[in-house]
């Protein structure tokens, strides 16, 4: 903790904002609301708003710094601190707090328990990365604002359009009183001298459509609907390509789900689409006859990481993939480009139809993708694991490597399966 200095009098000078930036943030109104493009200014311009407030602030008065989550806060936090000139501020880092020589108070709080936000009065407050916070946390920042009548600035990316804070813009954008409601792109960051073009241009090329426009431009995707856009997917229709495999992803189920296998050629067309539901004996003893030498992904969530490695053992290129819904996610917005880029091709029917069927639906801590209730998304997964796998193997290629050779085989019942296996096999799973 920093001890303060006696303090009679200090010189405070504005750090630069862009005119955009400034304009958004410091309205004159009680509320504003900034829809934002990520690395647009928002979080440095409220920082320095919510300093000026706490600089003309009374001792014994608080404001409040609220971010979703405990990590967000600590970021703020750390940049408050940096921006300020030792002397003037004292700090205690266990209670995230900063204390200015006029013993105004800043906390820097998060929305996780938003119970735990009642009860203090404050006389101004930022909402940060407001579309990720919960409503109720939300509610509760407001209440401590009543006694004060203090401000409120809240800031945040784009995230679909069913939460809270895409509500209150709509309702600030449409000339409620106090009210100021302004948007921050990529390309005022850029015109501000905050972003470089050729970062925001590299970013285009690599995130999924919908991404894109929430990321940069600050526009919000529907907050359900199908990650791959179905011109894309009518694109991607066509006839199995009749080369060999090189890579396959499978997706794994015993009984109300498919296992299903996807194989790609060596240009990254559909060339294998297999799906069944078997006992674990019989799928096993399928999947290594249908893999081959391919180099393959497969899902070892739950009981499949009991299948996955048990096929290793036969297959020398067959690696597990679990999935979360982080993984999961991050599986998807990868697939989605592939698909809007046109990388995609020979999608059979009933895997397109799949496709179309995809959804994606925004909660609080993300996006949820899966198949509509009643429907599977197992030839999804397995296509997206095909296109995973394919990516790391098209680079392997170029890089002038090759695949290894696989593990020598005997055969049982007509099907090629390696010796290490082959007691399994006849045992059942």
């Amino acid at each position: 903790m920093t001890t303060l200095s006696p303090l009679r009098e200090a010189v405070y000078v504005r750090p630069y904002l862009y005119p955009k930036q400034l304009a958004a943030i410091f309205a004159p109104t009680r509320y504003a609301e900034i829809e934002a493009s990520t690395k647009s200014g928002k979080t440095h311009g409220c920082i320095v708003w919510l300093l000026e407030q706490a600089f003309q602030g009374k001792p014994g008065q608080h404001c409040w710094w609220v971010a979703p989550w405990y990590q967000a806060t600590k970021i703020a936090y750390r940049r408050a601190k940096r921006a300020l000139p030792p002397q003037l501020f004292k700090a205690h880092d266990t209670e995230l707090t900063i204390t200015l020589a006029n013993e105004v108070t800043i906390w820097f709080k998060s929305g996780e328990k938003p119970d735990a936000l009642y009860g203090e009065d404050v006389i101004a407050a930022v909402i940060d990365e407001a579309s990720r916070l919960r409503e109720e946390a939300f509610h509760a920042v407001r209440s401590t604002l009543t006694a004060t009548r203090g401000k409120i600035r809240m800031i945040g990316n784009v995230k679909g359009r069913k939460n809270w804070f895409w509500k209150l813009c709509r309702l600030a954008q449409s000339g409620q009183p106090d009210h100021t409601y302004s948007k921050l792109t990529y390309q005022d960051a850029v015109a501000g001298k905050i972003m470089d073009p050729l970062e925001a241009a590299d970013a285009k090329t690599v995130l999924p459509e919908s991404v894109w426009k929430e990321l940069y431009e600050a526009e919000a995707s529907d907050d359900q609907g199908n990650p791959f856009g179905i011109a894309y997917i009518q694109a991607a229709r066509g006839p199995l390509s009749t080369k060999p495999p090189v890579v396959f992803g499978w997706d794994f189920a015993k009984s109300h789900d498919w296992t299903w296998g996807i194989g790609l050629d060596e240009d990254g067309a559909v060339c294998r689409s297999i799906r069944f539901q078997k006992p674990w004996g019989e799928t096993i003893a399928e999947v290594v006859r249908e893999t081959g030498d391919a180099v393959t992904y497969g899902d070892s969530t739950g009981v499949g990481d009991a299948v996955v490695e048990q096929i290793q053992k036969a297959v020398a290129h067959f690696e597990g993939f679990k999935f979360t819904s982080q993984s999961k996610q991050q599986l998807m917005e990868s697939l989605a480009l592939d698909f809007q880029q046109g990388k995609i091709q020979g999608l059979p029917e009933e895997l397109a139809a799949e496709c179309e069927a995809f959804e994606y639906v925004y909660t609080r801590t993300g996006v949820r993708y899966s198949g509509p209730e009643g429907m599977h998304d197992d030839g999804v997964c397995a296509l997206a694991l095909a296109r995973l796998r394919f990516q790391s193997y098209a680079v392997f290629q170029i890089s002038g490597g090759g695949a290894e050779p696989a593990r020598p085989a005997v055969e049982y019942n007509g099907q090629q399966v390696d010796p290490d296996v082959l007691t399994m096999l006849r045992g059942g799973f």
